[in-house]
Formats: C-alpha cells, sequence, structure tokens
C-alpha cells in the first residue's frame, strides 16, 4: 500500500524548518505531495508559480515529492490525489489550537483523511516564512534558512 501524505501551505517562502518537516516525513510516507496554497486572502511576497518553483529546485532529485499547486479545499485535493494524510507541522502551543481546529473540521468533513503533526527539528522550531520575509527586509544573514536560490529570490525582491 503506498501512502500518500500532502502537506499543505502557502510557503511564502518555503523555509528550510519546511524542508526538514518533508525530509523527516519521507521516512514515514512513500510519497509527499506539497500543496502551495494559492490564497488570494493572504498578501504574498512570491506569486503561486515563485513559490512552486523554489519548493522544486529545493528538491529536485527527489522522486517522492511532488509540488502542486492547492486552490479548492484540501480535504477535496487529498482525495483526488489519493492521500489519507494531511501533514503538519508544529512549531510552538500557539500552533496548536489552529492546528486542531482545522484537523477536527477536515475530519468531519472527510472521515478517512488523518491529520498528522509533526514538531520541527529544534535547530528550526522558532523559523516562519514571516520572519524570513524580515529579516530579508532588513538584509540580514539568510544561509542557515532557507535554500540558495529562495535567498536570491528574496535579495531580489528586496533590492
Amino acid at each position: 500500500m503506498t501512502l500518500i501524505a500532502v502537506y499543505p501551505g502557502t510557503f511564502d517562502p518555503i523555509t528550510n524548518g519546511h524542508v526538514d518537516l518533508v525530509k523527516r516525513g519521507c521516512k514515514i510516507f512513500n510519497k509527499i505531495i506539497i500543496a502551495v496554497a494559492k490564497n488570494p486572502q493572504k498578501n504574498t511576497l512570491f506569486t503561486l508559480d515563485e513559490r512552486i518553483k523554489f519548493i522544486e529546485k529545493v528538491f529536485s532529485n527527489q522522486e517522492s515529492i511532488e509540488v502542486l499547486s492547492l486552490d479548492r479545499l484540501l480535504v477535496d485535493f487529498a482525495k483526488h490525489h489519493s492521500s489519507t494524510v494531511i501533514l503538519r507541522g508544529l512549531r510552538a502551543v500557539s500552533d496548536f489550537e489552529f492546528e486542531i481546529q482545522l484537523a477536527s473540521i477536515n475530519r468531519s468533513m472527510e472521515p478517512s483523511i488523518e491529520s498528522v503533526f509533526m514538531s520541527p527539528a529544534v535547530e528550526f522550531g522558532f523559523l516562519s516564512s514571516s520572519i524570513i520575509k524580515d529579516i530579508a527586509r532588513h538584509h540580514g544573514k539568510l544561509d542557515k534558512f532557507v535554500h540558495v536560490d529562495v535567498e536570491k529570490g528574496l535579495r531580489e525582491k528586496f533590492k
């Protein structure tokens, strides 16, 4: 049986915390679909296509990872791609309440799909895309936090 997980998010931009979670998830799941959300309610720095391209570059050598855009209900997306797991990261207690709400509503809409939560590696527990953008905006060092191509993209946006 192939166990497929969907890892949804805006990924604006993808950070090494996201990458770490996906790599560790690959030890559990046969395939991970990174579902890049097209969320008009969020004012993203990067376009959907830019975010997808960054993620594809980061995971270019990993066949068990697929990157797709997400523009519908997550449970419908997961069912369409034969996934029974939604993979989510929990950095802090502040994430917990929101993630439990999402998991509960998803389970009520589609009981066959489970949410699985993973905590970040210690060195990435504080990372968020918002913090990364703030560091980039102030021309701080990013090499420990994002892939080199993402860093280049951030530098371009904040010239």
